[in-house]
């Protein structure tokens, strides 16, 4: 069985780290390379960084930014935000990014995850897919949650595995910063139909949380933001008490 990961998230816009409720109400959150030492101080498995307007407002995120922050860590770091060309992956694996994740662009043209799996290796390609519950089913939205797909949740993730994505990171629009918990129903839904490693994502708040997506669900990751920003759940403690109960972690 895999080892479980915990994950921080640095949601960048305008170069510094934010965090809303439900993709909506940005506030500033800190500098994203002091958070990522901070991160990498603590313990934390993995960092992702998504520069989250990157998309909307049809740019490439910043690699200086990138070569930044991967100067700071030792632990696998993913980059996503505006990618859609196998020069936008090559440039920022060269700036210090371990993986980088799509999402719009794997929408709009599917054959670019078989693209950049064949010329980068599927371990390093995570398709992340951010999914609302409307009218009772599950749909893909995408720029940043902002527009709904005509595709279901469950297709697009077998989908993308069959493409030869190595990963999904797996938003609840409905969780994102409510600190209710992770959507746990999506999540094991997901996580059972698939055989590639599922990041959980969208609604941590407390401890209790990381151990019930570990121990319902089959995601081998949980992502976090605020919480860890803010200082109320610090990462050496999480993994500690989940440890306790028996989770095994990296």
């Amino acid at each position: 069985m895999l080892k479980k990961r915990i994950i921080p998230c640095l949601d960048i816009k305008d170069g510094i780290t934010v965090k809303g409720i439900n993709f909506e109400g940005l506030r500033n959150a800190g500098d994203p390379v002091e958070l990522a030492k901070k991160y990498e101080r603590e313990g934390a498995d993995e960092l992702v960084f998504l520069d989250i307007t990157a998309t909307l407002e049809e740019r490439k995120t910043f690699a200086e930014l990138v070569r930044k922050i991967a100067s700071e860590l030792s632990i696998p770091f993913t980059v996503g935000g505006g990618i859609s060309t196998v020069e936008d992956v090559r440039r920022l694996l060269e700036a210090g990014a371990d993986k980088i994740s799509i999402n719009s662009s794997a929408v709009k043209n599917p054959t670019l995850i078989s693209v950049l799996a064949k010329e980068f290796g599927s371990q390093c390609i995570v398709v992340a897919i951010d999914t609302k519950l409307v009218n009772g089913s599950d749909w893909v939205h995408i720029k940043g949650g902002r527009e709904i797909t005509e595709l279901k949740t469950t297709y697009w993730a077998k989908k993308v595995e069959e493409l030869g994505a190595g990963e999904i990171l797996l938003t609840s629009m409905d969780g994102d910063g409510t600190k209710n918990g992770f959507d746990i129903r999506i999540t094991k839904e997901i996580s059972d139909l698939i055989n590639i490693p599922v990041i959980a994502s969208g609604g941590a708040g407390k401890t209790e949380d990381f151990e019930q997506v570990f121990m319902k669900t089959k995601a081998s990751g949980a992502l976090a933001a605020s919480i860890f920003h803010f200082g109320e759940i610090g990462i050496k403690n999480l993994k500690r008490e989940l440890k306790s109960k028996k989770i095994s972690l990296r």
